[in-house]
């Protein structure tokens, strides 16, 4: 059972991992936070909590030629689990074929956030078909977007390269898409044991966490849009290349995520 104490902060029980970095467990603690309980969630009943998530993405089907399956989500053993399959649904929109994968994302009327630290533990799929943690808004006056992961399991180009990236699409101030990919090679294959990864995000900076440390800071020059929260798996034919069959079904499984922001 996975527990908290009365400070808000997550208490969670001794842990072994490949890292040799102790596991993250709240937000830094120069700062006082409190949680934002509309994106926190232990994953511990028998299915996907309908107030807080998405099973699907309302507005879009997935990266082609992957279709977001309803079925592909599913929460058992105090986890939230998206799986990736090799199958051709009937009736799917054009350009959709081969393979389902997977999305949850927050209920847009409940929640949008800016600023805030966010820590997930999870262990990524073990397949091409990736594995994400993302953060978007899409807007008429402006369309942001902040990548905390984009994981593919295999292959060893892949298999311990952590994909980080913010993008604005359009904003007031900026008419032409840019993005600022970084990549940090981590001392471990993701697929091997569940880590802890972080995004901490405010009005100056933004840092990537990875077990405890951070792996990435960017100067917050653009991100000061409220957006949702997204994990995800997709095909990338021109990224990673698409699945192998012989690795799927595959999944992408989070134990939680728990959500702060300071309490000044």
């Amino acid at each position: 059972m996975k527990k908290r104490d009365t400070l808000g902060k997550f208490v969670l029980p001794a842990v072994l991992v490949c890292s040799a970095a102790p596991l993250m467990a709240g937000p830094p603690p120069e700062s006082k936070w409190k949680p934002i309980p509309e994106l926190t969630d232990e994953f511990e009943g028998g299915k996907l909590d309908s107030e807080k998530w998405h099973d699907h993405d309302p507005g879009w089907n997935g990266r082609q030629p992957g279709y977001f399956s309803t079925n592909n989500v599913s929460v058992s053993d105090g986890k939230l689990h998206l799986t990736a399959r090799v199958e051709d649904l009937p009736n799917l929109p054009d350009g959709f074929h081969t393979f389902t994968t997977a999305n949850v994302r927050n209920v847009r009327s409940k929640a949008a956030v800016k600023y805030g630290y966010f820590e997930i533990k999870c262990r990524p799929m073990k397949s091409k078909a990736s594995s994400a943690f993302w953060f978007y808004q899409h807007a008429k006056e402006e369309w942001t977007e902040i990548d905390v992961f984009e994981i593919s399991g295999v292959g060893d180009k892949w298999k311990n390269t952590y994909n980080m990236n913010v993008h604005v699409f359009h904003s007031p101030t900026v008419t032409k898409h840019f993005d600022k990919p970084v990549q940090w090679k981590a001392p471990f294959d993701f697929v091997d044991d569940y880590h802890v990864y972080a995004l901490e995000w405010n009005k100056d900076v933004i840092k990537w966490w990875v077990d405890g440390k951070v792996v990435r800071d960017l100067e917050n020059t653009h991100w000061h849009q409220p957006l949702h929260m997204d994990f995800d798996s997709e095909t990338f034919p021109d990224w990673f290349g698409l699945p192998d069959k012989a690795d799927l079904p595959s999944t992408f499984s989070i134990e939680y995520i728990r959500s702060w922001k300071r309490a000044e």
